[in-house]
């Protein structure tokens, strides 16, 4: 794929333009962003989904604040184009944006766009979109991009399926309480099998000791940790994946071409991760259980039925991977860079 803006960089040896960040004080973006040697301006913001009444009501009292913050941002920087990854930040800056008549393009990573993503379809000029599913809700601003991950996902060789099995658990970077009491239960159940397992376990701060315990108590090999620094890594070493279903987990698992029982967490606004996780279970790669169906009795039936059957996981692996477009970043910062010479062109 070309980069106009990469091959200027590379050929003139200085940058060609400059990239911004706007987030909130106590978002993940304020430790990660400065880091990575790129500027990051914050500004006030609120959610308005997945809270109650009451928080909702005084949330709704800084929109006023995230809007005027928004526009001097934009103003001050002067942007060529303004990219938005959904969340309620999203919302009053690619609003800003569009009645300012700046390029906007909207990341849409999940099958089933959000709220705050739903709501600006009618003003963005172009959507990168995640998966298939999602592109019928932006119309012909739709782009099929796919979900940018880090290449070393995609260099992860298939792995050949040999006792003891390797089971990775990620509820994600906080952990799954759900996830994790469901394993504890299930310990026990493991003798009546007889199946050699290890596991690679992230539970998050607050469960380590309890999950450390049970795998002790009951002579199960297992690494467990608060936080997984190289996924790829542990994405290596593992025969299946037990998972929530993020965007990101499910691009994760397309590129690395990983089987996996996905489950979804149920609060997720607008139910996303459940249909993100249909999606990879539609093509085969992933089985899906809901958490309200969740027991240690089908967990290990899901876990057991899958680690004994080389070749469906196999089958599943291949499948997974069908789903992975490499290339994704590229492919968007592709359409920024279009998107900006349509601009241009046009005088706007």
């Amino acid at each position: 794929m070309r980069s106009r803006w990469r091959h200027c960089q590379q050929t003139s040896g200085v940058s060609c333009g400059k990239i911004e960040f706007l987030g909130t004080e106590r978002g993940l973006e304020s430790r990660l962003i400065p880091t990575r040697g790129f500027d990051l301006r914050t500004v006030a913001a609120a959610a308005l989904k997945g809270i109650s009444r009451t928080k909702k009501l005084r949330n709704l009292m800084i929109l006023p604040r995230s809007a005027i913050e928004s526009a001097g941002v934009l103003r001050d920087f002067r942007p060529h184009v303004v990219v938005g990854a959904g969340g309620y930040l999203a919302g009053p800056v690619m609003l800003e944006a569009a009645l300012s008549n700046l390029a906007t393009v909207l990341i849409e990573p999940n099958a089933v766009p959000g709220f705050t993503n739903l709501l600006l379809a009618p003003v963005i000029r172009a959507a990168a979109v995640g998966f298939e599913e999602a592109a019928r809700f932006y119309g012909a601003k739709a782009s099929v991009t796919g979900l940018p991950v880090r290449k070393e996902f995609g260099r992860i060789a298939p792995k050949r399926h040999i006792p003891p099995y390797t089971i990775l658990v990620s509820g994600g970077s906080q952990g799954s309480a759900a996830i994790n009491s469901c394993l504890i239960q299930t310990l026990p159940l493991l003798a009546a099998v007889d199946v050699p397992l290890r596991f690679i376990h992230q539970t998050g701060e607050h469960d380590l000791d309890k999950v450390r315990a049970a795998y002790r108590e009951r002579g199960v090999e297992a690494e467990t940790t608060t936080f997984i620094e190289h996924m790829p890594q542990a994405f290596a070493k593992a025969d299946l994946i037990i998972a929530r279903s993020g965007a990101l987990t499910v691009g994760e698992l397309a590129a690395a071409g990983k089987a996996a029982l996905l489950i979804p967490f149920p609060a997720a606004t607008d139910q996303h991760q459940l249909e993100n996780a249909r999606v990879l279970e539609r093509a085969g790669g992933a089985r899906v259980i809901e958490q309200a169906k969740l027991t240690p009795e089908r967990l290990l039936k899901e876990m057991i039925d899958l680690v004994l059957r080389p070749d469906r996981l196999t089958e599943m692996e291949q499948k997974a991977r069908s789903l992975a477009r490499m290339d994704a970043a590229e492919r968007i910062a592709d359409l920024v860079e279009d998107l900006v010479a349509k601009t241009a062109v046009d005088g706007r």
